[in-house]
Formats: structure tokens, sequence, C-alpha cells
């Protein structure tokens, strides 16, 4: 389908029915007692770092106790320090240097022990931040601080890679997602993933603190709880063993404070924790998305120039970073913003026998071990053509003359995850690629996990009809389509806000930029709102450029008594542009 530019105040008529994705479409719609109520973001302010594509605005988080607004970044090791009480004119109070906190509390001997800080959070005075050590495959940390005077409380030590940390909504307790990556290139290292519940005693001045540490080695082959993976689950780690394949990469925590929710992006599920004894309750896997049903289709061909979202034949894992939790009807819901990741980073130095060994294919033309390939690529001897050749997938139905000559050739799609699932009739010859992502977010039913809600193909219909073939853009150049081949839109920030009893969830675009707007107040029925981008399309981004937010990674919900403005705020920090702006949301 080719799609031309549209006004962009045509996709604010455009009806639910014409832009949602049907699954489990309406089943009732059961908050009827809510009144008809609709919003939209105005731009207020923006604090610009000045800090081009190097994570200087990675995650945010606001203190309501000093109307200030904490902003991770993140290759800088600081926390910055944000006045927000007027959000029209956000400045830079002070920065934070954790590093040299842990070397002053003597913690670490040099500063050089310490990588990144990845994730920072507030509750009641206390601010909690993640920083992982260097190298990063060692112990890393939450570090806390006293809002009031941002003073250094103490230091927890936790796993490895501490990616995100969040208080419980009581906070009484500090969970922690530490991802354990491997080694970059070749898994030479590869710590198990785990959670960490800290339990918090704070009255405002003293902090004390105890420690959980909660592992997934009963899950390995061998041990108690094997026989509880889901068949869906994504297993492709290097020589890993369960718990080091399991990449803890987000937390979403129930409203009661008793059940955590932990995100596994590359393994496409997730964790259900009961907070109450701190133990494993369920591992559930997301499933796949099925490309080829009308409405779930995509751009894959990031080289023609136009707009053609069509169906294909794709498995997508939907593979989340961001989730959020909800409740509706007394049941818990997880929200999740599909983006979608590989492998290939920590498997590039395997040797080749190594590599083909383990599901992954050797790259000819760049003599490196790779994951993701792309259907030109699989039928090319040239690029495709594995020493061993039983490792080798027959990709017959897609060559010329082929069942699925019409598909796409040039998206990215795994090979050990299609090698897995992509044999459809268990005729040794595949039937549907595994695609990176969902181009969507998706909501679940967290009894059974299943999807009660996706978005279909809305993000990238919706970004077509306002920038034509300009969409699908990358966040740190000005290129037309650039990611239609990479997981397109590729949604990423996520969170959710109630405002007059109406559940509402914000949903960033890495890639293209802007932000989603949905009610899910009934999540078997979600309405979209609004899509507001304020990314500048005549500007190539790059230093000293301001082309506006670009790469939205964190997103802090304000409801209007916590805000300085007494109105709900949104406040969104971008990666690349190292920026973060604020907006009001108004009811109408």
């Amino acid at each position: 389908m080719k799609l031309k530019a549209l006004p962009f105040a045509l996709i604010s008529v455009l009806s639910a029915s014409a832009l949602v994705g049907c699954i489990g479409e309406d089943n009732g719609l059961q908050n009827t007692s809510l009144s008809a109520q609709t919003i939209s973001l105005s731009q207020q302010g923006r604090y610009l770092s000045g800090v081009f594509d190097q994570s200087a605005a990675e995650i945010v988080t606001f203190d309501e106790t000093t109307n200030q607004t904490l902003v991770v970044n993140a290759n800088s090791g600081q926390i910055d320090v944000l006045s927000s009480s007027v959000i029209t004119d956000p400045a830079l109070n002070q920065s934070l240097d954790l590093r040299q906190a842990l070397v002053d509390s003597g913690i670490v001997t040099v500063v050089t022990e310490v990588g990144a800080a990845n994730s920072v959070t507030v509750h009641n005075g206390l601010m909690a931040v993640a920083v992982q050590a260097n190298p990063k495959t060692d112990v890393g940390w939450i570090l806390f601080y006293k809002t009031s005077d941002f003073s250094f409380l103490k230091a927890v030590e936790v796993g490895a890679l501490p990616d995100m940390v969040t208080f419980t909504p009581d906070g009484t307790k500090v969970v922690v997602a530490c991802e354990g990556e491997p080694t970059a290139g070749d898994y030479s290292i590869d710590p198990d993933g785990e959670v960490s519940v800290i339990g918090v005693d704070w009255n405002g001045e003293k902090l004390i603190t105890s420690l959980t540490s909660i592992t997934f080695t009963d899950f390995n082959v061998g041990g108690d709880r094997h026989a509880e993976l889901p068949n869906e689950l994504l297993l492709n780690g290097y020589q890993a063993s369960v718990a080091q394949d399991l990449e803890p990469e987000y937390i979403a925590v129930s409203a009661d404070s008793k059940t955590a929710f932990i995100g596994f992006q590359e393994n496409n599920g997730y964790a259900e924790i009961n907070l109450s004894t701190n133990t494993i309750t369920s591992l559930k896997a997301y499933g796949f998305k099925d490309h080829a049903i009308l409405g779930n289709g995509f751009d894959g061909n990031n080289k023609d120039g136009e707009v053609n979202i069509k169906s294909e034949p794709a498995l997508g894992m939907y593979m989340p970073d961001s989730i959020a939790s909800m409740t509706y009807n007394g049941k818990n819901y997880l929200i999740t913003a599909n983006e979608g990741d590989d492998r290939s980073d920590w498997v590039q130095n395997l040797s080749q026998a190594n590599c083909e060994a383990n599901d992954f294919y050797w790259h000819q033309q760049d003599a490196i071990c790779a994951d993701d390939i792309t259907l030109k690529d699989a039928l090319d001897l040239a690029v495709y053509n594995p020493a061993d050749a039983t490792t080798k997938l027959d990709f017959s139905n897609f060559d010329i003359g082929g069942a699925l000559e019409t598909a796409v050739q040039r998206v990215k799609f795994s090979h050990s995850l299609t090698k897995q699932f992509g044999d459809i009739d268990a005729d040794n010859i595949i039937d549907k690629m595994l695609t990176f992502g969902g181009r969507s977010f998706s909501i679940w039913d967290t009894t059974d996990g299943s999807q009660v809600y996706d978005s279909a193909d809305d993000f990238e219909r919706i970004t077509a009809e306002r920038y034509g073939s300009d969409f699908n853009q990358s966040n740190d150049k000005l290129k037309a389509e650039d990611r239609s081949d990479n997981k397109g839109p590729e949604p990423e920030a996520l969170t959710v806000g109630v405002i007059n009893g109406h559940t509402y969830a914000f949903i960033g675009l890495e890639r293209m930029g802007g932000i989603m707007v949905y009610d899910v107040s009934n999540p078997l029925n979600p309405n979209f709102i609004e899509y507001i981008n304020n990314r500048d399309m005549t500007v190539a981004p790059a230093a000293g450029v301001d082309a506006g937010d670009l790469g939205p990674e964190g997103m802090e919900f304000v409801s209007a008594e916590q805000s300085p403005t007494g109105k709900p705020l949104l406040i969104v920090s971008s990666e690349v542009s190292g920026t973060t702006t604020f907006y009001n949301i108004d009811i109408q």
C-alpha cells in the first residue's frame, strides 16, 4: 500500500476503529461510569544538555518534595538535578558525581572501577540510582541519596549490570533488574541475570536496608523448575545456562506493591515475583505477532523510498523494553513497548565453528559471527554459505519461484530463532522469519499471560500519514525510512498515568521520535488519542544543532496533585538530543 502524506490534523480525526488493533476488541466496555474525556500534550519547556548522542538524558524521574527533576546522564556517571518549579524554564541546579561518591565512601578505589549510571527513582525524599561496574560483568550498586540536600547515604551491592531500579508504590522496597549482559564479542564472561529486592526503612533522615537476591538457577537444565519454562521463551545465548540467558531489563510493580513483573527483553518474556515472599511465581512468554494477518503488516524495505506497509510471512518477537502495570476490574495487566533487540553484538568474535554450532551464522564477506540477517543475504552464497552445511537453513520458500518469493528481502530477522520457530509445518523448510520487535505496544492479562490488545500497525501508519516516505527515520541522522528494515519506529519509552479515573499510556518512539498517547482505561479496548513530535524534519541531527527531541528513552508521569503547575505533567528524556522536555497534560 502506498500512502501520501496527509495533513496532521486528519490523524486526530481518524477513529479508533480505523487505527487501533483489534485483539480482544471490546468484550464489553466495563468502566461505563467514566465520563467522556480526552487529553492533549502541550510543550512547556526544555532543558538542553548540549551533549549530542552520548546518553546525556537517558532516564528521568521527578521529586515532588523539592520540585526537581532527576535525569540520568549515563556516560558521565552523573545525575543532573534540574529545577522544575517553573517548567517553562528548567535549569541545571547541580550534577551528582556517582563515581566519586563510591570512591569517597571507600566502596571502590578509583573512579575507573565504576561504569555508567542506568536508572533513577525517587520516593518520599529518597533517591535510588542504579550504577554498573567497570567492567559491567562485575557486580554493580544501588546508590541512595537524601533529596532535600542530595547528601549521599549509602550504596548497596547488587548483581551485574543493574539496568533498572524502582520503588514499590508503598515505598517499602526497591526492586532492581540486574541484566547480567555477557562480555561483548565472545561471551567470555556471562553473569547470571538476577533481581535484587532491597527492603527500605526510611524516616527522612536515617536509612536502613536489607537485601534479597532472586536468581533463576532453579530453571536451569536439571533444576527443580526447569519444566516450568514456557515453550516460546527465547533462549539463544551462546553456551548459556537458563540463568545466564535470562536478562532482566525492566520492572513494573502492581499498585498494591505485592507483585513485581520483570521483563526479559531478549527472551521475549517476563517473570512474576511475589514481593511478600520475594519468590518467583512464574515465567511467561509473550509469543509472536503474526505479520501475515491483515492489519499486522509493516514496511520492511528501507531502500524503495516509499511507504509500503503490507503483510509479510514473519513472526514478530515482541521483545519489549519498557513495561508498566495497571489494574482493571481487580486484575493486573501489563503494558509493553515492543522495541525488539538482537544478540549480534555479543557473538561477533566467535570462531566460525563455534558460531555455526550454536545456531548463529558466519557472514562470509564481513568474516564475523552474527544473528541478524536479511533474506537478501540469506539467499546470497557470497554472504551465507556455512562451512558446516548441516547448519544452513533452507530458505527456498522465499527464493525465486518459491511460495513466498514476494516477501520483503531487506527486513532483519534472527537466524538462530528462525531456526527454532520458523519451520511451521516441520518439513525442514523455513516458512516464517522471526523479526525483531512488534512495532507496537501491547496489553497482557497477567493471570494467564494472554494478549488482550496490540496496536497492530498503528505506529507506522500514523507516522506515515504525517511524514509520508520520511517516516521510519533514525534518531541520529536524517534519511527517509532508514529504519524500515530494522524495527521501524522502535517503541521504547513507556509510562502510564491516571487522570480523573482514566488511565493513559504514553509511548515514545525511539527512532522516529515523538509520543503516542492512548486511553487504556479499558485495556480490552484502548483508544488512540494523539501523536505529537517536536522533531524538526528540516534539520539534520548533529552536535551543536537543535533538531528537537531525538531518541526518547525515559518518561515520567506526574499527577496534578504532585505537579508544580497544578496540572498533570509528562516529562521526557531523550538520549540522542540530550534533552529533557516538560509537557502539560491538558484535559478537554
